[in-house]
């Protein structure tokens, strides 16, 4: 055992080295990876040694083979999907939770990671001006989150009509209605999918994708019990053009008609923290359940995402566990098990209290605006680009860009990212093809806009020329 301690001093020197080569290289290196998945497998699946390998030579081996497939996401010019960067904060409370080694799942195994992911749940609340007394739950990402949301929902809107859920399962219970607009994220599908309860009822959306509240009213109405379980699926932040549905309003309509109310926040609810988005969120506080995705605007590292809901009697009834060999806290905050679909995890919100501590308040609402500022400089540089049209209201992170006909938004988007300098991700929105923006990343500053924006002429002067010839 003697020689334990050496060989992960050396292996964490070395990873500690190759870390800190990977973010000074991201700055100046190509955005995309260089070669593919199938170019570098052979490398990574060469036959398994029969004996042992040294610990840092195994890391430096890592490091060397997943170079040139490495994505530069932590770049303050990626714009692709919804991803954002990383803290330097909550990088370093990484490195320390996987150190620490804590399963998270129950409060007196833990204390300690215990105590900090409830503390930051605290300020999430109160940062995003949710009901106090709501329960987060820490999951891997957005997708779980919503999980957890609509499954606290599931339970919720079949309590009312009598239904056991969990002595008689879904054969035979009564129908749950589910409505979503029309340009809700698949994710919604998705999750809907999980736990049985087939597809949305899509509802209409006006010009930026936001769900209209008498449209909402005339299908809850319409094709169905009106007084029958029912939840509604809700978005802060459309993925195309970054608006929120008109949360006042739909919400009551939904509870009106006994519905319980999910919202799919995954990078659209950090907004809530920032007042230049009060009025546009007003009403969000009523909603039943919430989710997020720390990794989008709040630059945690993956996987983190946080599930919110209003009634803990009901997600620690959906999601809690009670068996003997468990030392269980059956009041106060509740163990971490009880509030999401997990009995062993890593102490992911560890990384959301450091964010949110090394922020403060105004850390958090200047990122969140911050954000928001460089995308409408992003748009408003677009703007002036030959052909090029910015199709939604720039209200929050997005940015949905055509270059005229499809063909020539695809051949400029491929220019682009064949460049290297920024990387933006191709997307359909009203039947047309775009380019998308989405500004994430904690660390985008005024160079990094106008690198882009002058990538981005290249990219379209490219195309031009290549249509000339």
């Amino acid at each position: 055992m003697s020689a334990q301690p050496d060989a992960f001093d050396e292996a964490l020197q070395r990873a500690r080295a190759h870390t800190m080569e990977w973010l000074a290289s991201v700055p100046s290196r190509p955005v995309g990876p260089s070669v593919n998945a199938d170019d570098l497998r052979a490398g990574f699946a060469a036959p398994l040694p029969e004996q042992a390998t040294d610990p840092a030579e195994v890391i430096d081996e890592l490091a060397r083979l997943a170079e040139p497939g490495l994505m530069a996401m932590p770049s303050g010019r990626f714009f692709g999907w919804v991803i954002g960067g990383t803290l330097p904060a909550a990088l370093a409370a990484d490195w320390l939770v996987s150190a620490w080694d804590q399963n998270a799942g129950m409060r007196f195994a833990t204390p300690a990671v215990a105590a900090a992911e409830e503390a930051a749940a605290g300020w999430l609340l109160d940062l995003l001006h949710l009901p106090p007394g709501a329960d987060v739950g820490f999951t891997t990402g957005g997708t779980t989150a919503n999980f957890v949301g609509v499954a606290a929902g599931r339970k919720a809107v079949l309590d009312r009509v009598g239904w056991d859920l969990a002595g008689l399962g879904l054969f035979g219970a009564p129908r749950i209605r589910v409505f979503a607009g029309a340009e809700r994220h698949d994710v919604i599908d998705l999750v809907l999918r999980y736990l049985g309860l087939g597809a949305p009822i899509l509802v209409d959306a006006d010009d930026q994708g936001r769900i209209r509240p008498d449209a909402l009213a005339a299908a809850m109405d319409s094709g169905g019990d009106p007084a029958g379980p029912a939840i509604v699926c809700l978005q802060a932040g459309n993925l195309h053009s970054g608006a929120f549905d008109p949360m006042q309003e739909t919400i009551a309509v939904a509870h009106e008609r006994g519905a319980w109310v999910h919202v799919d926040g995954a990078f659209g609810l950090w907004a809530a923290a920032s007042p230049r988005y009060r009025e546009a969120l007003a009403g969000l506080d009523l909603a039943d359940s919430w989710a997020t995705d720390g990794h989008k605007t709040l630059n945690v590292p993956y996987d983190c995402g946080m599930a919110i809901v209003a009634r803990p009697d009901v997600v620690r009834a959906a999601f809690g566990v009670h068996t003997s060999y468990l030392i269980t806290d059956s009041s106060g905050p509740g163990d971490p098990f009880d509030k999401v679909p997990e009995l062993s995890r890593r102490a992911r919100g560890v990384t959301v209290w450091a964010a949110l501590r090394s922020l403060g308040r105004a850390g958090t609402i200047a990122l969140v605006e911050r954000l928001a500022d460089r995308a409408a400089e992003l748009a408003a540089g677009i703007a002036r680009l030959p052909g090029a049209e910015v199709l939604n209201d720039v209200v929050f992170t997005q940015v949905s860009v055509s270059f005229g006909d499809d063909e020539r938004t695809r051949r400029v988007t491929a220019a682009l990212l064949a460049g290297g300098v920024a990387w933006m991700s191709g997307s359909r929105w009203h039947g047309r093809d775009v380019l998308r923006i989405s500004v994430s990343n904690w660390s985008t500053d005024a160079d990094d806009v106008a690198l882009s924006l002058a990538a981005l002429d290249q990219a379209v002067a490219s195309v031009d020329a290549i249509e000339l010839s």
